[in-house]
C-alpha cells in the first residue's frame, strides 16, 4: 500500500464523505463499496442489474458491520434515465463512476445497447454531477482506447484507432470529460483500467473474463479454451489496486480540469503464463488440475498484446500496485472456491 493512499484512508476515516458508486452490484462496484463502508464513508449505489446481482451486494453486507451498512443506501435504477441520476447524486461529494456495459464481444454483437449506455448513460451522469457541482467525478475509462496503437508499454498521450464499438464508447467517454472541463469547468479523471480480476468477478456467461472463466473451469476438471496461440499477453491488474486507485483519484482533483491514468500492475503475463499460475494457485489450494488446454481462433477485436506505464498515475497519484497477478490470484483464489464450486 502506497504512503498517499494510506494517509488519504485515515483523513477519510476522520472525515469522512459521501460517495456515489454507480454499477455497484457489478463486480468492481461492489468492491468499491465494500472498501468505502469499511472506512465508514456514507455510500448511495446505483444499479439496475444489468450486469451486477444481488448476491454481490448480499456479500458485501456480511463483509461490514450492521452500522457501516446502514451508511449505505441503494437505488434501483438505470444511468440511462437522467432523473435516475440526478436522485442518485443530490448530497453526494465524490462520484465512483463504474456502470457501463463492458466486453469487447458483446458490443461487437450489440453496438447500440453499449453506445446508449456507455455513452448515453456517461453524458447523464456528467450532466447531473455538473449540476449538483460534485468535489470529484472518477470514471472507468479502458486501456481498449489504445486500440491499434504499437508502442509498449502504453503511455496515456498516445492512442491509436479503436477496434471495437467498446473501445469507442470508452474514448468518446473521455472526450466528454475533456469538453466539460474546457466547457463548463467541471474536473473529472478517467481511469483505464487493464484487465482488472479478483473477487465478486463473474464466470458466467458468454462475456466472462478469462481468470474467473478459466478457475471457475479448472475447480470443475473441464478442458480450458485458449484464444488463439497463447502468446497474447495482458497487463492483470488485481482489483484492490483498483480501489486504491479510485480513492486517490476521487481525492486528487486535478488543477488541469481532466486528466487520465493508467490503472495496472506494469507487468506482461500471456495467456499461456497465467494458465500456469491458476493451476498453481489451485494446486496451492488443494484443487489439482491435469487437463490439458485447447486452442481456438483469435477472438475478433482483441488487442495482441497489453501493457501499462503507470508512472503517470504514480507521480500525480501516489498510486502503487500492492498486489502483482500471482498474490492477487493467492489473495483471490479462497473466494474462487468457495463460490465458484
Amino acid at each position: 500500500m502506497s504512503k498517499a493512499f494510506e494517509q488519504v484512508c485515515e483523513s477519510l476515516k476522520h472525515h469522512p464523505k459521501t460517495w456515489l458508486v454507480t454499477g455497484c452490484a457489478g463486480f468492481i462496484g461492489s468492491n468499491l463499496l465494500e472498501a468505502l463502508l469499511g472506512m465508514d464513508q456514507t455510500v448511495v449505489g446505483l444499479d439496475n442489474f444489468a450486469t451486477g446481482f444481488q448476491h454481490n451486494l448480499d456479500e458485501v453486507k456480511a463483509q461490514v458491520t450492521p452500522e457501516q451498512w446502514a451508511r449505505f443506501r441503494f437505488i434501483e435504477g438505470d444511468i440511462r434515465h437522467l432523473d435516475t441520476c440526478r436522485e442518485a447524486l443530490r448530497g453526494v461529494d465524490y462520484v465512483l463512476h463504474q456502470a457501463a456495459l463492458g466486453s469487447v464481444p458483446r458490443s461487437i454483437n450489440d453496438p447500440i445497447t453499449s453506445n446508449d449506455v456507455n455513452i448515453g448513460g456517461f453524458l447523464n451522469m456528467m450532466v447531473a454531477a455538473r449540476d449538483e457541482q460534485v468535489k470529484a467525478f472518477v470514471f472507468a475509462a479502458s486501456s481498449s482506447t489504445y486500440g491499434d496503437h504499437p508502442d509498449l508499454p502504453k503511455v496515456e498521450h498516445k492512442i491509436g484507432n479503436p477496434l471495437s464499438p467498446y473501445a469507442i464508447t470508452k474514448l468518446v467517454d473521455e472526450l466528454y470529460a475533456k469538453v466539460f472541463a474546457s466547457t463548463y469547468g467541471f474536473k473529472s479523471i478517467g481511469l483505464r483500467y487493464f484487465n482488472v480480476f479478483g473477487k465478486r468477478q463473474t464466470p458466467n456467461g458468454a462475456y466472462a473474463a478469462v481468470i474467473p472463466k478459466w478457475t471457475s473451469a479448472m475447480i470443475h476438471q473441464q478442458t480450458i479454451t485458449v484464444n488463439g496461440d497463447g502468446e497474447t499477453s495482458r497487463d492483470f491488474c488485481f482489483v484492490e489496486n483498483v480501489i486504491q486507485a479510485n480513492i486517490l483519484a476521487a481525492t486528487h482533483m486535478p488543477e488541469t480540469g481532466f486528466e487520465v491514468y493508467n490503472v495496472a500492475y506494469h507487468a506482461q503475463t500471456t495467456l499461456n503464463t497465467l494458465f500456469k499460475y491458476i493451476k498453481e494457485t489451485l494446486a496451492e489450494n488443494g484443487v489439482h488440475y491435469s487437463l490439458a488446454p485447447q486452442y481456438a481462433d483469435f477472438r475478433a477485436g482483441d488487442v495482441r498484446h497489453s501493457f501499462a506505464n503507470i508512472d503517470k498515475a504514480r507521480t500525480q497519484l501516489g498510486y502503487e500496485p500492492a498486489y502483482s497477478i500471482v498474490q492477487g490470484l493467492a489473495k483471490a483464489m479462497p473466494w474462487y472456491i468457495q463460490f465458484l464450486k
